[in-house]
């Protein structure tokens, strides 16, 4: 009995090694390359595409005690310019139309840090909500994507500080203190 010859591999094998192999080491290259150079972290350039030089657009959102006294109170102390993570970044010219009550920081390399006040109060604060306190303001975080929104729940007005990720914390913290010296503390409404 006559023992069957195996079929021959259409390719060598080690051209066949080489084949299966350079997919995977080009997708390591890619990432190494990737990892090196990064895509947009805080050191990489604008991204060209971007306008940031211009008045900052701001979607209309409910906002009905922004005209209150407490509001302007609050506009009014707010700094002229921000520190964020070593860069100041100055106040911008909103465009039209202007919501009440609000203010953004930035500049052309950074996406702008908006501010809100006298907003409605947000759905998602619960009497079961994680607050955390600087400078003696309870805030209420949400998060989205590369932004969060930071909301004060203990003062007569609801204000919101809109910050990108790559903001640190200067900000947050500048803002908490004008809160803190500008409008009273008060209870925390986690009434649905």
């Amino acid at each position: 009995m006559a023992q069957e010859p195996e079929p021959a591999s259409l390719l060598p094998r080690p051209l066949l090694v080489v084949a299966l192999g350079l997919p995977a080491l080009l997708a390591a290259g890619v990432a190494a390359v990737g990892l090196f150079l990064g895509a947009g972290g805080k050191d990489a350039p604008a991204d060209p595409s971007v306008d940031r030089s211009g008045p900052v657009a701001l979607v209309p959102v409910p906002a009905p005690g922004a005209g209150s006294a407490e509001c302007g109170a609050l506009v009014s102390a707010l700094p002229m310019q921000l520190l964020s993570n070593g860069a100041t970044l100055p106040r911008r010219e909103l465009a039209s139309p202007v919501p009440p009550g609000a203010v953004a920081w930035g500049d052309a390399a950074h996406e702008p840090i908006v501010l809100r006040c006298g907003l409605d109060r947000p759905a998602d604060l619960t009497p079961t909500s994680t607050l955390r306190t600087i400078s003696d303001v309870d805030w209420l975080v949400l998060s989205e994507g590369a932004t969060s929104t930071w909301y004060a729940v203990d003062r007569p007005v609801y204000v919101a500080l809109t910050v990108p990720s790559d903001a640190g914390t200067g900000p947050l913290q500048d803002i908490s203190t004008t809160i803190r010296d500008t409008l009273a503390k008060g209870p925390v409404d986690t009434r649905g």
